[in-house]
């Protein structure tokens, strides 16, 4: 297959293209910066891949590479583990937003479209609670992320008006060696860890691994259309997450974290963090989905050795 990414040098993104590449797929990277693509995949590892120089927000003659392509992944955005000042929060909003437009406006143009938009969300779209569950059918929260997932989504539906199918993923907090996790270890490889805020939070989480071959289900997969949690199916309470990290790392994890602490590691998007949802992956499950890390401490091992 010919397969296009958005936000392929991220962390998530990155772990995709290797596998694809691997599989013997022919991808294609829409990237702002050519040389950290370029550093990202070089040539002589990555000689199935293609980089086309892009201005996601901007209409523009990378759009015309679409065409042709058999699916598209969407996982590009601001970050979100920032100071949210005004302009932070307007980029973080309009990389997703207008971003997915453009995308989803190649696609409506292409003479040879493809098959699936695979596109990102993020489970900030229930809101936070630590006593709601959620799943895929619940309505959206009303807080900053919320409104920000429900506008990414809004705009990824509209490539279904041009017979694409559209899996829309809303991922959890994404487990690997970075990301908010990297972060994280900080304090507990000073032998320093233990409960972050009031440790009741809920923490809903994935292992990169299995994200990556969730999304590589919904390419393949053509009787799946529609939401899906890209969560495992056993969340914890942030409590258990820093005492099962403590055991895996053999390090303490009895002393308490305070909330300025993560604030200034992941700046307001420690809110995700600190707040928390528990995420059920019901239509996922229904899926058959076969997880390879559905347990914390099995995820965590992996990671951390």
């Amino acid at each position: 297959m010919k397969i296009a990414i958005t936000g392929a040098t991220g962390l998530v993104g990155s772990r995709l293209v290797k596998k694809l590449s691997q599989e013997g797929h022919e991808v294609l990277v829409f990237t702002r910066n050519p040389n950290k693509a370029q550093k990202t995949f070089p040539a002589s590892a990555y000689s199935n891949l293609e980089k086309v120089q892009s201005t996601p927000q901007e209409s523009g003659q990378w759009q015309q590479s679409v065409s042709g392509c058999d699916a598209v992944v969407n996982l590009a955005g601001e970050p979100i583990a920032e100071r949210w000042s005004s302009q932070q929060k307007k980029a973080i909003m309009e990389s997703r937003q207008i971003g997915t437009r453009k995308l989803v406006e190649a696609i409506a143009m292409a003479e040879d479209k493809p098959q699936v938009l695979v596109s990102g969300s993020a489970i900030g779209y229930y809101g936070t609670s630590e006593t709601n569950v959620y799943k895929e059918s619940n309505p959206p929260g009303n807080d900053f992320l919320a409104q920000v997932c429900q506008n990414w989504e809004a705009e990824a539906q509209k490539v279904t008006e041009s017979g694409v199918r559209l899996v829309i993923l809303r991922i959890g907090i994404v487990l690997a060696n970075g990301g908010a996790l990297g972060k994280m270890l900080g304090p507990f490889k000073m032998f320093a860890g233990g409960p972050i805020g009031s440790g009741n939070q809920w923490f809903s989480w994935i292992h990169r691994d299995d994200l990556v071959d969730l999304i590589y289900q919904g390419i393949q997969n053509d009787s799946m259309s529609g939401v899906y949690n890209a969560t495992s199916p056993n969340p914890v309470r942030m409590k258990t997450l820093c005492q099962t990290l403590g055991d895996v790392m053999n390090r303490p994890s009895w002393l308490p974290v305070p909330d300025f602490v993560l604030e200034l590691l992941l700046g307001d998007g420690a809110v995700v963090v600190l707040e928390g949802q528990q995420v059920l992956p019901e239509n996922t499950q229904g899926t058959g989905f076969d997880y390879k890390y559905p347990e914390l401490n099995l995820a965590l091992k992996d990671i951390v050795s």
